[in-house]
């Protein structure tokens, strides 16, 4: 009986041990979770396309490694990572596949991510999953770039946040509303206080049969289609509008757009009278400074923004406290296509932006690299090459513990 007794105490005790060491293995590394991202990628040796977590802390003896890899499937090409408003579950959009995922996750013993399920959300024939914007009233927007596959098509679908349902598809053909429409969208930001959302019209998904030029508001309440803008010099200007950002928060009310072709930004100011934004107009020529395909805007915690370039691969940073002029206070380095950023510290704690370099495996827009750059000092403090190193093309990036930013669309 004795010895019965000091057998169970034994095992007591070393289940105690397992468990404070678990506990610890899980405690040790907390401090460089915030340096640990997803990366949506495209296998380029016949693999299946999937979502990495890698370790992106240059003063880390593990930068650059792939931790984790979730595969999606072959053709799936997961586009752009986006996580909920309280920041509690994962989601991305594909461009093939089922078009949009959510991505189960949790944390393990060693101190980072693993997505164990993958849930296919009913897109109810919806194609080509771009943008999600998630709202304060428990839904998601989402852009679709496809529509239900039409050469003019395009749609935005509206889920309900907690069920993934879709609630409803907005969308409206050019060629019956030329003046209200919604065609190729991309990019989506949304003004809540004032109830506006607004999609970009970019390109058709095949990356041939058409381009957009335009910008389209629409009630957030009503889901009715207020008025579609032109961003572009003129009709048979196909500027291909990428991303639109409706600023808010402590920031003067205009919207920006950017542009693939000509790699411009545009501005129009909030009209509270008219309860709509007024007429796009250039305040980035990106050709008179050399830079071609502007792609992204991101506000960062130190309230600056920061606008992507893919050619020939820079970031241009802005005060928006002189707005309406877009001061420009400096330029980072990146490589072919940059695209996405995301915004963290490093152990010593330095402010950087990791640069995801690829855009779609297109010609001089696909370096398929990620740099981390000092955003003080712009030096560029690694670089991991995913192409090479991997055979995998990154093509977007987000923190492992929530936004990597202070504003993104």
């Amino acid at each position: 009986m004795f010895v019965f007794r000091l057998l169970i105490r034994a095992s007591l005790l070393y289940s105690s041990l397992l468990l404070l060491h678990a506990c610890k293995k899980i405690e040790d590394p907390a401090n460089k979770q915030q340096t640990l991202f997803f990366i949506d990628y495209r296998h380029l040796a016949g693999g299946s396309d999937g979502i990495a977590v890698m370790e992106l802390d240059p003063e880390s003896p593990d930068f650059g490694k792939i931790l984790h890899k979730t595969e999606l499937g072959k053709g799936v090409l997961p586009h752009h990572l986006y996580f909920n408003r309280d920041e509690k579950r994962l989601f991305t959009t594909a461009l093939g596949g089922s078009y949009l995922y959510e991505l189960k996750m949790e944390w393990n013993h060693e101190g980072y991510p693993v997505i164990y399920q993958v849930n296919p959300v009913n897109t109810g024939g919806n194609t080509v999953g771009e943008d999600i914007f998630f709202t304060r009233n428990g839904q998601y927007w989402v852009t679709f770039m496809g529509g239900k596959g039409g050469i003019r098509d395009g749609s935005v679908g509206v889920f309900n946040a907690q069920n993934n349902q879709l609630i409803k598809t907005i969308s409206a053909s050019v060629d019956e509303h030329p003046d209200k429409f919604i065609m190729y969208p991309h990019g989506i930001s949304m003004y809540e206080d004032k109830g506006l959302a607004m999609v970009t019209s970019t390109i058709h998904p095949d990356l041939t049969s058409g381009l957009g030029n335009t910008c389209t508001l629409i009630d957030i309440h009503t889901f009715d289609i207020i008025k579609t803008y032109r961003v572009a010099d003129s009709a048979k200007d196909l500027s291909s509008p990428v991303e639109v950002l409706l600023l808010r928060n402590e920031y003067p009310p205009y919207a920006l757009a950017n542009t693939m072709i000509g790699g411009d930004i545009w501005m129009a100011p909030y009209n509270a009278e008219a309860h709509q934004y007024g007429e796009f107009k250039r305040i980035l020529k990106g050709a008179t400074k050399g830079l071609g395909w502007a792609l992204e805007f991101y506000i960062a915690d130190d309230k600056l923004l920061y606008v992507s370039f893919g050619q020939p691969g820079k970031i241009l940073v802005f005060d928006l406290n002189f707005l309406p002029e877009l001061r420009q206070v400096r330029t980072l380095p990146a490589d072919k296509g940059a695209h996405h950023m995301a915004f963290f510290k490093t152990k010593s704690g330095r402010s950087v932006v990791a640069v995801q370099n690829n855009l779609l495996n297109l010609p001089d827009l696909n370096a398929g690299t990620i740099d981390v750059v000092d955003i003080n000092t712009g030096e560029k403090l690694g670089t991991v090459d995913m192409r090479n190193k991997y055979q995998l093309l990154p093509e977007s990036i987000e923190g492992t513990l929530g936004k990597a930013h202070y504003m993104h669309h």
